[in-house]
């Protein structure tokens, strides 16, 4: 072998010659008289150049070391003795006095990919090197050993290399310094008959591909010829994939990386397209999504090669083998019930679970009715507003000097700050993982840290609202059983939703319609009774739901595992209602209307103006005046400081408010619904 590769080099003297002949001559050959002695007459000259203008002057030494350093210089240039070329360059040698030592290789080079463009000696130079300093194949020094294949394979395949040198075999083989790692040649052949990466007959073909591989992965490659993968390829079927198809082509990344993690749900759904969907519209789908690398992926459910039908006894996700799969992650909430989750639900298929398929009809209907109605009455509202604002109908809603009436008390402001904090939290805590794809929402979640740190800030929003709601109902509770209070339940000062709350919606939107003047208001509206009323409502649902999904092991010792899937749809659809209600309605309803624009600090300081509270809540004030209680009920104005702090948190809420309502509805247009 070794003096075929150095005929072969030789082929480039002429080319590429840049030893210091007459050294070398002298060293290896030189009785005088002999033939290399009379080159020496001539090439003895240092200012001697080769047909390409180099210089011939290179140290003996690395002639002598080469895997050609028995030849001669006539073994190549056979006609060097028998033409007169004084001090010129020699012609260059034929290819096929190379082939006297390499006709096995140049043969196959000839029917390579590399020799269908053509065969020259410079093809063997550009993987070789320098045919006078040539070593032998077995030398870690030689231009083609496994560390400098990187460097000469890399000169012409560039976008190769680059994603090769990211991959688990270069760090390998260059940083770990294990030679036996595999580099250009172990995975595609010898680079004398290398083919294309698609021909049939190549290494890295499909046909070949997982035997390639297996060279090194010899387990995972019996592993994988016994999955349900393993099995297509060796009957032939194209549509199966092989070891290329999931861990790409030379960019092979470890697989236990958060890129990697990220990117094999996606392989995977190259070919399981319904499969994927149903995963990508899971909590395991959307955390992974955002960079939550402990969740649960295709690999870590059903192995990433001994992939097999859960009807088959041996498959990891067989009921047999469904308990000791899940607890990897769930081993304290594993049971019976849990052990029925569908991973893959699809709510919009009845006949995968009919259950969870009306639950998210019933959802469904509830988010499109609440948007659909609200949406229409507050553009009649916005429209007659701004004609209102235009006519001067309204009073100013500056800062005013004048009397002020008392309309919350300081423990409701301190409550409703609580409310605002932690809601705002759960919002911007939950959403990014309700549009996991939206362009916004990776983002969002890395401000918190990640979906793992979210999650621990998002319970701690939960356990504030269960605090808050639980305070508040137990206030209620004590003012009308130990102190014997009334009107909680029905009259001006309830919330409930009574009979006159009715006449007041049909005149309002009258009102809208310019059929009638604006209707005198009580203490609370409809649309503020619908938002106290929405909160006992989102918190019973929102709250119950987390909970199920929060402890899914405790629930489902006396639920079915369907009540999760249940759970999740219900939790996610109440969450993008509550937060949309109050990011847009809400909003609009207190701060951002024009009688109020740009925001109403009353919920602050607790205040409104005298003037404005006559304008707005007729009904109560004239209730207050006859019952002779407006008069305690005065206040001063607030102060400058606290309307500077009023604005300041006002403004921020509502910011991050609109702010997070704009990523709802860019999510929404983008088709980032699920």
């Amino acid at each position: 072998m070794a003096p075929a590769i150095a005929a072969a080099f030789l082929c480039l003297l002429p080319l590429a010659f840049r030893v210091n002949v007459a050294s070398a001559l002298a060293a290896a050959a030189g009785a005088p008289g002999s033939d290399n002695a009379k080159c020496l007459d001539c090439h003895n000259d240092p200012t001697f150049k080769d047909e390409a203008g180099h210089s011939l002057s290179v140290l003996a030494a690395t002639f002598e070391s080469s895997a050609h350093r028995g030849l001669a210089c006539a073994d190549c240039h056979a006609d060097a003795l028998s033409v007169r070329h004084p001090r010129q360059p020699l012609g260059r040698v034929p290819l096929a006095t190379c082939a006297g030592c390499h006709a096995d290789q140049i043969n196959t080079l000839a029917a390579s990919v590399h020799g269908m463009r053509g065969m020259s000696p410079t093809l063997c130079a550009s993987c070789h090197g320098d045919v006078h300093a040539a070593l032998r194949p077995q030398n870690p020094n030689n231009s083609m050993s496994a560390v400098n294949q990187v460097r000469n394979c890399g000169s012409c395949h560039q976008s190769m290399m680059e994603g090769y040198l990211t991959s688990v075999h270069a760090h390998a083989l260059l940083v770990a310094g294990l030679t036996s790692a595999p580099a250009c040649t172990d995975c595609h052949g010898s680079g004398h008959g290398i083919q294309r990466a698609a021909s049939p007959g190549a290494p890295t073909s499909f046909a070949h591909n997982p035997e390639t591989c297996g060279k090194c992965h010899v387990g995972i490659l019996r592993q994988w010829e016994e999955s349900t993968h393993g099995t297509l390829w060796q009957q032939g079927h194209k549509d199966g994939p092989v070891c290329s198809t999931c861990h790409e082509a030379h960019a092979i990344t470890a697989p236990s990386s958060a890129h990697m993690r990220q990117q094999f749900p996606n392989e995977c759904g190259t070919c399981h397209a319904k499969v994927y969907q149903s995963f990508h519209d899971s909590f395991h789908g959307k955390a992974g999504a955002l960079g939550f690398t402990a969740v649960a992926i295709c690999s870590d459910c059903h192995t990433p090669h001994h992939n097999l039908p859960p009807g088959d006894p041996r498959s990891s996700v067989n009921p047999a083998h469904l308990a000791a799969t899940c607890g990897k992650c769930h081993a304290r909430e594993v049971n019976a019930g849990f052990l029925t989750f569908d991973p893959h639900a699809n709510p919009r298929d009845p006949t995968r679970n009919a259950y969870v398929h009306w639950v998210w009809v019933l959802m469904t209907a509830l988010l499109l009715g609440v948007f659909g109605f609200f949406g229409l009455h507050d553009l009649l509202w916005l429209q007659r507003s701004v004609v209102g604002k235009l006519r001067g109908e309204y009073p100013s809603a500056r800062p005013s000097t004048e009397p002020h009436v008392r309309r919350f008390t300081g423990t409701q402001i301190v409550l409703h700050l609580i409310v605002i904090l932690s809601f705002l939290l759960l919002a911007a805590t939950g959403l990014p993982l309700k549009f996991a794809g939206a362009p916004w929402a990776p983002a969002l979640m890395a401000m918190w840290g990640g979906p793992h740190a979210a999650g621990i800030l998002h319970r701690i929003g939960a356990v504030v609202t269960f605090g808050y709601f639980g305070f508040h109902v137990l206030t209620v509770l004590y003012r009308m059983v130990f102190k014997h209070e009334h009107g909680y339940l029905w009259g001006p000062r309830s919330m409930v939703p009574q009979p006159s709350d009715v006449r007041d919606f049909i005149a309002n939107v009258a009102y809208f319609l310019y059929l009638r003047p604006r209707p005198q208001f009580d203490r609370w509206t409809y649309w503020e009774k619908f938002d106290y009323m929405a909160v006992f409502w989102g918190v019973g649902m929102i709250g119950v739901t987390g909970l199920m999904l929060w402890f899914p092991g405790l629930f489902t010792r006396v639920l079915p595992g369907w009540v999760l899937n249940a759970a999740y749809i219900a939790h996610s659809d109440e969450a993008l209602l509550a937060t949309g209600f109050i990011f847009v309605f809400h909003f609009f309803h207190t701060h951002l209307r024009p009688e109020s624009f740009p925001m109403d600090p009353s919920v602050f300081t607790g205040r409104v103006p005298l003037e404005r509270f006559k304008e707005e809540r007729p009904r109560e004030y004239q209730r207050l005046v006859a019952t002779q209680q407006l008069e305690r009920m005065l206040r001063p104005a607030p102060t400058r400081a606290e309307l500077v702090r009023a604005y300041v948190f006002g403004f921020a809420a509502v910011a991050v408010g609109v702010a997070l309502a704009i990523g709802i509805f860019v999510a929404l247009i983008g088709g980032y619904t699920h």
